[in-house]
């Protein structure tokens, strides 16, 4: 187990309790719970999903209706989120993000082409599914928000790779093989001539990872100053018919409408050739 130190007030180093860590993570799977399909939820509903002690996942979720995070319903027992857990972090974020016009063009794009959109961001060695909006499709939906994959083993986490220095780049990929295990190392010199040709053409096609048989389709979002880097893609089959080249097109006009767009606009619309393809 991984013991985060932190310093006490006499200077001495103390390690974090396990148990604070554990229940920052409950409180995220609460959050994580709540989408377009699970708008409300019972007690039950978060123990059946996560596996957790009822008498403490009460005691969570009362917690959290007294931060005015989460509403509780007196008659049917049922817990929603309030506006505030929506607002949360948001004005911190990019334009498109804070005004979610981005996330209503991965919507769209996830309704008309039939698959899995994702955001994607970089958390250490690790690629990260930040946003999420499934498609039709329900192999795709084994993939959700805060999913991890290495970096190497997706071709978002290479595109991401490739937008830093290449320097730095390298040694993130010698420290990810030399951690790997014996089935899972990988190609070095393979991995850095992806990155290079990612970083030249500013967009990705390869294996989704996280789950065997899906490919991804990905572009970089525009940034601005000390802005992390995002990636968006679209998941699909590999053994699909889907032409990579115009998911990445309607990514990049998508995302190019969304940046010039007034929020109150309508997401910017999906290419006809894409309307129910995969």
């Amino acid at each position: 187990m991984i013991q985060i130190k932190k310093t006490g007030e006499n200077g001495m180093a103390t390690a974090l309790e396990p148990n604070k860590t554990k229940i920052a993570k409950r409180v995220i799977e609460v959050f994580e719970f709540f989408n377009e399909n699970s708008r409300k939820a019972t007690v039950m509903d978060i123990v059946r999903r996560y596996g957790r002690p009822q008498s403490s996942t009460s005691e969570l979720l009362s917690s959290l209706v007294e931060m005015g995070l989460l509403y509780k319903d007196s008659r049917s027992r049922y817990y929603s989120p309030t506006p505030r857990l929506a607002a949360l972090g948001t004005s911190a974020q990019p334009d498109i993000i804070r005004d979610g016009r981005l996330f209503a063009f991965m919507d769209c794009l996830a309704r008309t082409t039939r698959n899995s959109v994702a955001l994607f961001g970089m958390v250490g060695t690790y690629v990260q599914v930040f946003h999420f909006s499934p498609g039709a499709n329900p192999l795709m939906r084994n993939i959700d928000y805060g999913a991890s994959e290495q970096l190497s083993s997706s071709a978002a986490g290479q595109l991401l790779l490739s937008t830093l220095p290449p320097d730095q780049a390298g040694r993130m990929l010698w420290r990810l093989n030399a951690e790997a295990p014996p089935e899972t190392k990988f190609n070095t010199a393979e991995i850095r001539t992806n990155i290079s040709t990612f970083r030249r053409q500013g967009y990705a096609v390869g294996p989704a990872g996280f789950t065997p048989g899906l490919n991804v389709a990905t572009v970089l979002v525009p940034r601005h100053g000390a802005e992390r880097a995002l990636a968006l893609g679209v998941v699909y089959q590999a053994a699909s018919s889907l032409e990579p080249g115009s998911l990445i097109a309607a990514m990049n006009e998508g995302i190019a409408q969304c940046t010039t767009r007034a929020a109150m606009d309508y997401p910017a619309p999906v290419p006809a050739q894409l309307m129910m393809a995969g």
